[in-house]
């Protein structure tokens, strides 16, 4: 198997085939320690960190996570209310920054003497819809060509993957959302929940890395420039668009990690072609809304290696041929959830005031509706997973 992209997709895919006795090569754009000076996400379903504890890398998710029940919408001018997701579907989210968990799977590649090839340059995929693909990439200053079975393009919505695919054989869909995110990662306290807020000024996101890791977000528009931000023009925002008694109980500090993502939704239809298989950014991006991200790669990751050992202990192909349908399921569940709740808790620029009467009934509704609140969490706790049967 040659793997195209080190970060969490590829390198947990990477794992999961060699407990598989399929061995695979990875191959990173990036050096080890850019790829982990990246901050994403940190919020874990309950699939995800099983899939974590069942290939013994929980370990240290387990020492350090930090469990929550489900998430609290405040809005301007009302009460807020909380999305019970033990309560209403059983399932529990854990916080735990991707950095930590990208930290624990170099450490499992490094006890096994993985094949992990860091700061890989062009790298180009040949033959994938034949039954003979290989890679071409140069490492080291030296070209190289690794022949191989398959490839799992884990390379993100940037990488060369997705474009080794046909346009007469790829369908793309995709929104642009007209705002982004301005976050702030600091070394104080979290709140005690994940917490949205809807206010007239913006979207505001509170969460956790650690208990002394703290992870805000504010909405902003897509020209904001980070120099524009100090830290203490950040806080203050912040802490407006929450109501008193949170803003109160945000304890702020100095940032070690400031940055703005514009928000999109796009999904790439198949995530196969021939003997190239698509996983996590590569074939899907979620706004972070929905903490979706990172749990569909995992849920990409995990049909994939199923599907691949299928195929290699018993020859069958039948996993392998339905990848692309059944991983697509869970993803537009996603992308769904991931828009309602974008939808539900940002101020759109030129919104009507009709458009928002029905943010503010739409507010209304899920707190006061307990079937409403219970089909949320449903879809919040993602989709479990589907029986190889």
């Amino acid at each position: 198997m040659a793997i195209i992209g080190g970060g969490p997709s590829g390198l947990l895919l990477s794992e999961l085939l060699h407990r598989h006795n399929v061995a695979s090569v990875v191959l990173e754009k990036r050096s080890r320690a850019h790829v982990l000076s990246r901050i994403r996400a940190g919020v874990l379903e309950q699939t995800t960190v099983d899939v974590l504890r069942d290939n013994g890398l929980s370990q240290r998710l387990d020492r350090e996570g930090q469990p929550h029940d489900g998430m609290k919408i405040v809005w301007a001018g009302r009460d807020g209310f909380f999305i019970d997701v033990a309560k209403h579907v059983g399932k529990r989210f854990m916080t735990y920054g991707q950095t930590s968990i990208q930290e624990d799977l170099y450490a499992a590649a490094d006890r096994r003497k993985a094949d992990v090839l860091t700061e890989v340059e062009n790298v180009q995929l040949t033959d994938v819809a034949s039954d003979h693909p290989y890679v071409t990439f140069t490492h080291g200053g030296e070209v190289m060509r690794l022949a191989c079975d398959f490839v799992a393009g884990c390379d993100g919505f940037h990488g060369v993957s997705r474009k080794a695919i046909p346009h007469t054989e790829l369908r793309e869909f995709e929104k642009v959302y007209p705002f982004g995110w301005l976050g702030v990662l600091s070394r104080t306290p979290p709140l005690s929940d994940i917490i949205y807020a809807n206010h007239p000024r913006g979207f505001a996101l509170a969460s956790a890395r650690s208990p002394n890791l703290s992870r805000y977000y504010i909405q902003v528009s897509l020209d904001t420039k980070i120099e524009d931000w100090p830290d203490d023009r950040f806080w203050i925002e912040l802490k407006a668009r929450y109501p008193r008694e949170l803003a109160e109980a945000i304890v702020t500090g100095p940032s070690i990690e400031k940055s703005i993502a514009p928000l999109r939704s796009y999904v790439a239809e198949p995530m196969r072609h021939g003997h190239l298989f698509l996983a996590g950014d590569a074939a899907h991006v979620v706004p972070p809304t929905g903490a979706k991200g990172l749990n569909l790669a995992v849920s990409d990751v995990f049909y994939l290696a199923r599907a691949f050992a299928a195929f290699y202990a018993q020859g069958s192909t039948r996993l392998l041929d339905c990848y692309s349908e059944m991983a697509l399921r869970r993803v537009w569940s996603s992308v769904r959830t991931s828009w309602y709740l974008t939808t539900l808790l940002h101020r759109f620029p030129g919104a009507s005031e009709f458009d928002q009467r029905t943010q503010e009934y739409e507010l209304d509704y899920l707190k006061s509706s307990y079937h409403a609140q219970v089909a949320l969490a449903e879809q919040y706790a993602g989709l479990p997973f589907e029986d190889a049967g």
